[in-house]
């Protein structure tokens, strides 16, 4: 794990540990001046402001590997972040008609450009745990690639919502090296429901690579097999295909992971697309991608009936 040190505005320090390639993790503390919640309705309604912008794995599909390749940023003025995300409920019209986000509440993504669990001493998370714990409209939620056992520790009375991230094992050992595993992450599930969470499965990102259906038909009889039977009417999924990128595949490329790219880049699958903040992606070509789409549900279907899929794109 990296090691939190604290220094002056906007330097820089160093750390030793084992997460990034190059054993080098840089920790910067800031102000975060971007405070606003921005609107998703996927995995949660809203995008909440970042504690911590950044992070120390090195998933080879991750832009955060490329834009921030040695560190994280922590922000200082935490107490912002939380009152703007109350300024920003408490104008939403409320009750809230449910929607596949949720039956009640209003979500927020609050991990959406880190790995909460994985640098959850980093940032005053427990702060903003107790904020979506004992708000009236609010519902925190984040994905993450860690199995972080400490989280154990906190009951968030069903108010917060941890997402783990899955794919097939053998993707998971090339994409994201030294994580946890995907064996590890389900056998989680009962021990974070136990503790109080809201438990969900992200299957993110699908990718279709050499027999890939056949991979995934074996990952989804895994949940089946790991998550016990009167948990399973409880946990949910979201599926999100793989967004690449060409800046993503060269940059994978001159760090010598072509590896990485023999799975990403499939250019006859894919096709050029602008995101939704302005850049060009690369995702799969819309009738491939319906395609693909329309048999992951099959299967997944046939298999996990129980783990109702409340978005897929």
């Amino acid at each position: 794990m990296p090691i939190s040190l604290g220094y002056a505005d906007g330097a820089i320090q160093t750390a030793t540990g084992k997460i990034n390639s190059q054993d080098i993790i840089l920790i910067r503390y800031i102000n975060r001046r971007t405070l606003k919640c921005r609107l998703s309705n996927r995995s949660t309604n809203f995008i909440a402001p970042d504690m911590v912008t950044g992070c120390a794995y090195t998933c080879g599909y991750c832009y955060m590997r490329r834009n921030k390749p040695y560190g994280i940023d922590v922000a200082k003025n935490q107490d912002d972040i939380i009152e703007a995300i109350d300024q920003h409920v408490n104008s939403l019209n409320w009750p809230k008609i449910p929607d596949q986000t949720h039956e009640r509440y209003w979500t927020y993504d609050i991990g959406c450009n880190t790995d909460v669990a994985l640098h959850f001493k980093h940032a005053d998370y427990g702060q903003l745990f107790d904020y979506f714990k004992y708000s009236e409209k609010a519902f925190g939620s984040f994905a993450t690639k860690r199995v972080n056992l400490k989280l154990l520790n906190y009951d968030p009375n069903s108010k917060m919502r941890i997402r783990f991230s899955i794919m097939p094992e053998s993707f998971r050992k090339i994409l994201e090296p030294q994580t946890s595993s995907i064996v590890e992450r389900l056998e989680a599930v009962k021990l974070f429901m136990d503790a109080g969470w809201d438990v969900h499965l992200n299957y993110s990102p699908v990718i279709a690579y050499n027999q890939s259906s056949d991979l995934y038909e074996a990952l989804f009889r895994l949940v089946d097999t790991k998550i016990p039977d009167h948990y399973k009417h409880r946990v949910k999924a979201e599926v999100i295909f793989l967004t690449h990128s060409e800046k993503m595949h060269l940059y994978n490329l001159q760090q010598g992971h072509e590896q990485i790219e023999t799975i990403l880049w499939q250019p006859h699958f894919q096709e050029i697309k602008q995101s939704g903040y302005g850049g060009a992606v690369l995702r799969y070509k819309h009738d491939i991608k319906a395609m693909m789409m329309n048999k992951f549900k099959r299967i997944h279907h046939h298999i996990i009936p129980w783990n109702t899929i409340r978005y897929i794109f």
